[in-house]
C-alpha cells in the first residue's frame, strides 16, 4: 500500500502540538525524530542505554512525519496543518520557522521501522517500559509496563512521560484513586495501577487514545483496575454523582490527578483539578517546557495549590502540587 508522507521540520518544543494536529487531520500514523547527536544531554541515572541512531538533526530541532492514506487531499491537509502551526505563535510556542515536504512512500518504509529502536527501558527505581514484542526478564521488585503504543503515540520514554512516571512512583500510595487526564497510550494509568492504586480513571478527548489506552490496559491485565473514558475532567466531575463515583470506578474527589499535557492546556483546567482532589491530594502536572514553568506555577498558586516538588529533564519540568 502507498501512503502520502507529510514531513514537518520544526522544534522539539512544538512536537506534541504539531503531532496532535497531524493526527486530528486523519493521519494513519505519526513518527517523530529528535536530534540524535551525542551532545544532547540524556538521563542515564538508572543505567539507561540509548540506542537511537546518530543523525544530522540540529540540537533542539525535530522532524515529524504524518502518513495519510491514498485518496487524501494532501493540498488541503497541508494548508490546514500550516494554519494550525502558525496559530501556535499565539501561545508563545517556538515552531522555528517550520518547513514542509510531501511525498509518497510504501507502508513497509515506515509502519514497523520505528520498532527497531524501542527496547525495554527502566525509567525509575521500580518501573520499566517493555514493548509487547520484546522478551525481557524482570528483576525482583521491578514493575513491567507492557506497551504497544502504535504509530499514533510515543514509546513513553519522552522526558515529560518519564518525569511523570518517576513522580507517580513517589506519590501514589496503595489504595489511592487516580485520574489520568489526557491519557494517550494509557502508560501513566498502567503505572499508577501497578504502583497500588485502587482504581484509575483514564480520560481523553481523542477516540484513538481511548482505544489505545483500553488495549494497553488489557495487555497488562488491568481491565478491572483501569476505566478508560472519552471525556475531559470537567465531564468526570459533573457525572460523578452524589456518591462521588458514578460510572467511572474512582471515588471523586480522588487522592491523585496526573496530567501530561502542554502548559497552555494545563492552565485551562486548574480549578477543575482542585475540585477533583481531596484535601491533601496531589496534582502531578507535566508537559511543561521550562520557559512556561513560571506561568504554570502562578496558575497553580492562583488555584490555591501549594507547590511541593519539581523535577527536571532536559528542557522539561514536572510540578507536584498539593490541595490544602
Amino acid at each position: 500500500m502507498r501512503w502520502h508522507e507529510i514531513t514537518v521540520h520544526t522544534t522539539e518544543e512544538a512536537i506534541e502540538m504539531i503531532s496532535n494536529f497531524i493526527h486530528e487531520l486523519g493521519a494513519g500514523g505519526v513518527s517523530i525524530e529528535e536530534s540524535g547527536t551525542l551532545n544532547k544531554e540524556r538521563d542515564t541515572s538508572l543505567g539507561q542505554w540509548y540506542e537511537l541512531p546518530l543523525n544530522d538533526i540540529p540540537e533542539g530541532r525535530a522532524v515529524i512525519k504524518g502518513y495519510f492514506a491514498q485518496g487524501t487531499n494532501t493540498d488541503e491537509v497541508l494548508e490546514q496543518l500550516q494554519r494550525s502551526v502558525e496559530q501556535l505563535r499565539e501561545f508563545d510556542i517556538d515552531t522555528g520557522e517550520p518547513t514542509y515536504e510531501v511525498k509518497e512512500v510504501d507502508d513497509e518504509d515506515w509502519a514497523n521501522a520505528w520498532k527497531t529502536y524501542f527496547k525495554p527501558i527502566r525509567v525509575s527505581d521500580r518501573l520499566t517500559i517493555k514493548p509487547t514484542w520484546e522478551d525481557y526478564e524482570p528483576t525482583e521488585g521491578e514493575l513491567i509496563l507492557e506497551l504497544d503504543p502504535g504509530m499514533a503515540f510515543g514509546t513513553g520514554t519522552h522526558a515529560t512521560t518519564a518525569l511523570c512516571l518517576r513522580t507517580l512512583e513517589k506519590v501514589v500510595r496503595p489504595g489511592d484513586d487516580v485520574i489520568d487526564v489526557g491519557t494517550g497510550s494509557g502508560i501513566l494509568s498502567i503505572a499508577a495501577a501497578k504502583l497500588g492504586a485502587r482504581h484509575v480513571l483514564a480520560v481523553d478527548l481523542d477516540p484513538v487514545a481511548v482505544s489505545s489506552a483500553t488495549e494497553n490496559a488489557r495487555l497488562n491485565a488491568l481491565e478491572a483496575t483501569i476505566t478508560v473514558k472519552h471525556s475531559d475532567l470537567l465531564g468526570v466531575i459533573k457525572a460523578s454523582g452524589a456518591d462521588g463515583s458514578g460510572e467511572y470506578g474512582v471515588q471523586v474527589p480522588v487522592q491523585v490527578v496526573v496530567a501530561n499535557i502542554l502548559a497552555e492546556i494545563l492552565l485551562l483546567f486548574m480549578d477543575d483539578v482542585y475540585a477533583a482532589l481531596q484535601p491533601g491530594g496531589h496534582y502531578i502536572a507535566s508537559g511543561i517546557i521550562t520557559s512556561k514553568e513560571a506561568d504554570v506555577e502562578k496558575g497553580l498558586l492562583a488555584a490555591n495549590f501549594t507547590i511541593v516538588d519539581k523535577s527536571y529533564d532536559s528542557d522539561w519540568v514536572v510540578i507536584t502540587a498539593r490541595k490544602m
